[in-house]
């Protein structure tokens, strides 16, 4: 790990600048409305970098993460419930519980990307950072002729 001058460690993933490689969008799935899910259709581009059961297992596991993140039960029947009553200042002190979902994907996304796609050269970007709207691959050892 680096040291950052005041002392602080910082993540070898941070250092890491995706503004320059070529990239791969993951295009979300509307067959079934509207929800937050991916496309798990490999694409060509990732052929010889990654075994497709990896990245299937991947986008399955983010598709079950923002389908729980969207489900309905009585646990976000109360947390709305307790925000109406509060005036949503509840929503200054407490996560909602898509909230909690979303981090999760973060840390999912990071040990992904530790584990599985930086050692291949390729690196998962957080589906947040493009508004929810595409899952980007970015393939690490190619530029994108800019």
């Amino acid at each position: 790990m680096a040291v950052h001058q005041q002392g602080q460690k910082m993540d070898d993933m941070t250092r890491i600048l995706p503004s320059n490689c070529s990239k791969v969008f993951i295009q979300r799935d509307f067959s079934d409305g509207t929800a937050v899910k991916f496309q798990t259709k490999f694409p060509t581009e990732l052929e010889g970098k990654i075994e497709n059961d990896h990245f299937v297992r991947t986008i399955s596991s983010l598709n079950t993460m923002f389908a729980e993140a969207e489900s309905l039960n009585s646990r976000n029947y109360c947390e709305s419930c307790f925000a109406c009553l509060t005036a949503y200042l509840s929503y200054l002190c407490l996560d909602t519980h898509y909230e909690k979902v979303l981090k999760k994907v973060g840390k999912y996304i990071a040990e992904q990307n530790q584990t599985v796609y930086v050692p291949r050269g390729l690196m998962l970007v957080d589906p947040v950072e493009r508004g929810l709207r595409t899952l980007e691959i970015c393939i690490l050892n190619e530029t994108n002729g800019r």
